[in-house]
Parts: C-alpha cells; structure tokens; sequence
C-alpha cells in the first residue's frame, strides 16, 4: 500500500524569512505562517477567527533565494510541501518534537500571491521574458 505525505498551504507570512547557509553553502529558508479560517457563532452571531501557525522549511537553494528577496512579513504565499517531525534532546535531557512543513531539494513549491508590487516586477519581467532569437534558418518552409 502506498501512502501520501503532502500538505497545501495559502496564508500570510507572520515575520521576515529567516536565512541561513549551510555547511555545504546551500540556503535554508525557516517561515512563519499563518492560515485562519472565520465563522459566525451560532448563538450569539457575533464572527470568530482561529488563526493556526505552520513552520515551514525551505531546503531548496533557488527558493530560499526567492524568500529572501521577495517575501516579508505579511505576505501572502501558497506553500506545498510534505510535514516531518523532529526530535531533540534540550539542555535538560528532555525530549522535544517540533512538526514542520518542509520543501525539499526536489519536491514542493512556494508561489507569491501578492499582487504586482514595484519590487518584483523586475523579478516577474526578467522571469517570463522570453531570448529574442534572430539567427534563424529562412530555408524553413513553415
């Protein structure tokens, strides 16, 4: 039987992107999000807001490269990544666990959902520019 690890985020940055470069002198991105959902209460119909905060880890160079550029608190991302758990002993021998969506080298993705703001248009220009290419065959009959 085979199984599925994968989760979809879409929330809001709750501080800058923490960088960090590894021994190997690859990037890590650590993020902060946010993701709230809002209902009316039935009873007194007044609205509610729970608001739940994910750990995401970025270990894909060029992405954490994006993050440092681009991101910052309060900006609106969709995030896909697979959760891991991890453990560690403190400095008192206890034993924690911390649950973070992580982006591996290969797998996962972050999108920019905030609008076309003055600061990434140069990214979003140079990113869908397409070579111009004039040294082409006129021999081609199509």
């Amino acid at each position: 039987m085979s199984s599925i690890n994968k989760v979809l985020l879409i929330g809001s940055l709750g501080r800058d992107p923490e960088i960090r470069t590894m021994q190997s002198g690859d990037r890590v991105a650590n993020l902060s999000i946010a993701t709230s959902e809002k209902w009316r209460d039935k009873n007194s119909g007044e609205m509610k807001e729970k608001t739940e905060w994910h750990s995401v880890v970025v270990f894909n160079d060029g992405l954490a490269n994006i993050c440092e550029k681009y991101l910052k608190k309060g900006s609106k991302v969709y995030v896909e990544g697979s959760l891991q758990t991890r453990s560690w002993e403190d400095a008192s021998g206890e034993k924690k666990y911390k649950t973070e969506v992580v982006i591996q080298r290969f797998n996962g993705n972050i999108v920019l959902l905030d609008g076309k703001s003055e600061e990434s248009k140069p990214y979003r220009k140079e990113a869908y520019q397409e070579p111009i290419n004039d040294d082409f065959d006129s021999d081609i009959p199509f």
